[in-house]
């Protein structure tokens, strides 16, 4: 999927949500739980529901790497039951580098079939370069992200201003629009503007609408570009609006909300 099959899936269902698939064990739906694969089933039916109002999934590998073996089944299940049609982004964070690098995009890219995946760029070009030599996919490198540590070096100043400004101007050199994005959190939208400066025509991931309190408009108005540009994503806040055996219900409704005004600011942009 590049870039243009991106906007042209996101004009299609008049939304840029991203979905995360944070699923934890502890806090499913108890009655999921006497089910062979409990992480499936909830995904399975989180899918179902929602599929058609979001333009990508985005599974947290944490939360299946905690659980070992049957983790990774799970998770390797859930990527298979997504529809193709629907971009696959794996949160994974990696970021080593050369024959380490390939054996990652390998796992990620051919065995599971992910579409994307999120890189530390710490290392530099070689922790990336490798990712990027498979055709129609993606990496997803770190920005400006908006924990608390962030300002620990992302903010350090440097000649070309501050570190995650020379981040944005390397990854635009390594890869293209089609090949790369980057995560700007929700809760930093005021710095959207000087993000865009950098990378004006790239795709951004944005996490931290909803439960994290991040503001849908204010990425919007900050964030978007001619192409959209934007995958917005929220997990707790959809996954988790409710316990119990309404679940599913309950996420369709959350994920409509938000669909319902993406759809509004799309429509206001004229895309």
């Amino acid at each position: 999927m590049n870039h243009q099959q991106l906007f042209s899936r996101i004009q299609r269902k008049r939304s840029f949500l991203c979905i995360g698939l944070d699923s934890d064990l502890s806090k499913i739906p108890p009655h999921l739980l006497s089910y062979q694969d409990p992480i499936y089933e909830f995904n399975k039916r989180i899918i179902d529901a929602t599929h058609d109002l979001c333009v990508a999934y985005k599974p947290n590998t944490a939360f299946y790497e905690s659980r070992a073996f049957e983790g990774w089944l799970s998770l390797e299940k859930t990527a298979q039951y997504i529809p193709d049609s629907i971009f696959k982004l794996a949160d994974a964070k990696r970021g080593d580098i050369g024959n380490t690098s390939r054996m990652y995009a390998l796992g990620f890219f051919d065995k599971l079939g992910f579409d994307a995946i999120t890189l530390s760029p710490y290392m530099g070009s070689d922790s990336v370069l490798p990712y990027l030599q498979f055709e129609n996919k993606w990496v997803v490198l770190l920005g400006l992200t908006s924990n608390e540590g962030a300002a620990d070096l992302q903010y350090l100043k440097t000649e070309n201003g501050m570190l995650f400004e020379s981040v944005l101007r390397a990854g635009k050199e390594w890869g293209t629009i089609d090949n790369t994005m980057f995560v700007v959190g929700a809760t930093k939208a005021s710095m959207l503007k000087k993000v865009r400066e950098i990378v004006p025509d790239h795709f951004l991931l944005v996490p931290g609408i909803g439960a994290q309190g991040g503001s849908l408009a204010e990425v919007a108005k900050n964030g978007l570009n001619k192409t959209c540009g934007l995958l917005v994503n929220s997990s707790r806040g959809i996954i988790y609006a409710s316990k119990g055996e309404d679940f599913a219900e309950a996420a369709r409704a959350e994920a409509l909300l938000i669909q319902q005004q993406m759809e509004v600011i799309l429509d206001e942009a004229g895309l």
